[in-house]
C-alpha cells in the first residue's frame, strides 16, 4: 500500500500529531508513506521523518484549484493509493476523488466536541459520505454517531496513540519548586476549560501556596485567552499558574512536573493524556470523551465529573500529599497505555482494516 496523510495545517494539536505520528509510523510498514499540509504549516513540521515524503499545498481558499492540482500531481507521481484525511481536510481528499476515481479516500473523524454532538453540523459530511471507503472515528461515540447520522459504511474505531520523538531539544524549564509543579497540556480553546484549572489553583494556594500550575498549549490571543489571563490576575495566581504557549519538547516538560491533568468539558480522545501516560505521570481528569476508558478512577489515576472544582481540588490534594500514591497512578497508566494505545497494537488494526475495504 501507499498512504498518504492530509491535515490542514501542522500547528501542535492533537489531531495534527496523529496525522504526523501515523505518517511516521507508516513509513517502515508501506511502500510509500507521505503527508501533506494544506493550508498551513507549523511546530510539528520539524518532526516529520526523513523517510515520509512531504508536500505543503499552500491552499488559500475551501476551492483553491491550484492546491487541488498539486495535490493530484503528488498523488499521481508517487502511485498513492490511499489518502487518509484527518478532520476538516476531507473536504479536499473528496475534491481528489472528484477527479482521481480510482483513489480510495478515508476520512478520520477527530471531533473534540464529544458532549455535544446532537448540534453538530453534518451536511456537507453526510453529502460526501458514500465517496469514502472507510471513517476512522478516535472514540465510540463518533463511530456510532457517523453510523447513525452519516449511514456510513465501514466505520471503524481505532484510538489515538503517543509517540515519544527522538532528536527533540529539551528547551522549556518550567518554573517553580521542583517536585511541586502540576502540569496541563491543552491549547487554550474553550472546550479544554481552563477555568477549572483556575479555580483549582485558587484553592489550592491557600492549602498548599508552594505548589504551581503550568499551562502548556498554543495560545490564539483571542477573547478566551484574554479571560485566562484577566483571571489570573484576579484571583491573585501570577506566582502560581504560568503560561508557556505551543511546545515540543513534551516528554520533558512532563518530566519537570509530578501531577498532570485535563480540565476539559468535552474531548475525543486526548492525546495529551497518552503522553501522560507514556511518561508516567499521575493524572486527574474529567469524566468526557473516551478518557473514562483509559483512567480508572483510584486505580491509575483520578476521574472526576466535568466542571467539578471541588471533587478535582480534593484528587489532586490527595496526589499533592502522598508521593507513593503519584508513583503508583503513573506506573499503573503506563502500563494501560502500553497494553492497548501502541503504535504498533493500533497500526496492526489499522492495515487489516484497509485490506477488508
Amino acid at each position: 500500500m501507499r498512504i498518504l496523510q492530509i491535515i490542514d495545517s501542522l500547528e501542535a494539536g492533537g489531531a495534527e500529531r496523529m496525522a504526523v505520528n501515523y505518517a511516521n509510523t507508516l513509513a517502515a510498514e508501506v511502500e510509500f508513506s507521505g503527508l501533506i499540509a494544506t493550508r498551513k504549516e507549523g511546530a510539528l513540521l520539524n518532526q516529520i521523518h526523513p523517510s515520509v515524503s512531504y508536500l505543503f499545498l499552500n491552499k488559500k481558499r475551501q476551492l483553491d484549484f491550484g492546491a487541488l492540482y498539486r495535490l493530484h500531481y503528488f498523488v499521481k507521481k508517487n502511485k498513492v493509493t490511499h489518502v487518509h484525511a484527518h478532520s476538516t481536510s476531507f473536504f479536499m481528499a473528496f475534491l481528489l476523488k472528484m477527479i482521481r476515481p480510482s483513489i480510495s479516500i478515508i476520512r478520520h473523524d477527530h471531533y473534540g466536541n464529544n458532549e455535544f454532538l446532537a448540534v453538530r453540523p453534518h451536511f456537507v459530511l453526510k453529502l460526501t459520505a458514500s465517496f469514502f471507503c472507510g471513517i476512522i472515528a478516535v472514540n465510540q461515540k463518533l463511530k456510532s454517531w457517523s453510523e447513525l447520522k452519516l449511514k456510513a459504511r465501514n466505520v471503524i474505531y481505532l484510538p489515538n496513540f503517543p509517540v515519544n520523538e527522538a532528536g527533540i531539544v529539551a528547551e522549556t524549564k518550567l518554573k517553580g519548586i521542583e517536585g511541586k509543579r502540576v502540569v496541563s497540556l491543552a491549547n487554550l480553546r474553550e472546550q479544554k476549560n481552563h477555568f477549572l484549572v483556575l479555580e483549582v489553583a485558587k484553592k489550592l494556594k491557600k492549602s498548599r501556596p508552594d505548589w504551581t500550575f503550568h499551562l502548556v498549549g498554543k495560545d490564539f490571543e483571542d477573547e478566551y485567552s484574554f479571560q485566562i489571563k484577566n483571571q489570573i490576575i484576579e484571583f491573585d495566581l501570577v506566582n502560581n499558574v504560568f503560561l508557556y504557549g505551543s511546545k515540543l519538547d513534551i516528554e520533558s516538560i512532563l518530566n519537570q512536573a509530578s501531577i498532570a491533568i485535563l480540565t476539559s468539558q468535552s474531548e475525543g480522545l486526548p492525546v495529551a493524556l497518552l503522553e501522560y501516560g507514556l511518561n508516567k505521570k499521575a493524572v486527574v481528569v474529567t469524566n468526557v470523551g473516551e478518557i473514562g476508558s483509559i483512567v480508572e478512577n483510584n486505580k491509575n489515576g483520578f476521574i472526576v465529573d466535568s466542571n467539578n472544582s471541588d471533587l478535582f481540588y480534593n484528587a489532586i490534594l490527595k496526589l499533592v500529599e502522598d508521593k507513593k500514591l503519584r508513583l503508583e497512578f503513573g506506573n499503573a497508566l503506563y502500563n494501560t497505555i502500553q497494553g492497548n494505545y501502541t503504535a504498533e497494537s493500533v497500526l496492526k488494526k489499522y492495515l487489516n482494516w484497509l485490506q477488508t475495504i
